[in-house]
């Protein structure tokens, strides 16, 4: 579940709210151990997602480096030739 959990900060052109709602959902699923949650918990679950996607918004905002941003195409390559290490039988596209 955490697997599509992406580090955020610093990129260019920056992280969309939409990235940060995803990335908070994945957290509250993982931690909840609900893909989906039933009508029972689904009011607490989404209480929940708006909450994390607040909070992990201020934290994206609040934070400094003095590193360069780093670009989705540079990181996904990375992410590739990572795979590609860790699973050499499969054929990454």
């Amino acid at each position: 579940m955490c697997r599509n959990i992406k580090t955020l900060f610093n990129f260019d052109p920056p992280v969309a709210p939409d990235e940060i709602r995803a990335a908070s959902l994945q957290f509250v699923r993982k931690i909840s151990g609900f893909a989906k949650p039933s009508k029972a918990n689904e009011a607490a679950f989404l209480a929940a997602v708006d909450e994390v996607t607040q909070v992990s918004t201020r934290l994206l905002k609040s934070l400094e480096t003095n590193a360069p941003a780093r670009t989705r195409e540079e990181e996904a390559a990375k992410a590739r030739l990572r795979n590609a290490q860790r699973f050499p039988e499969r054929i990454t596209p």
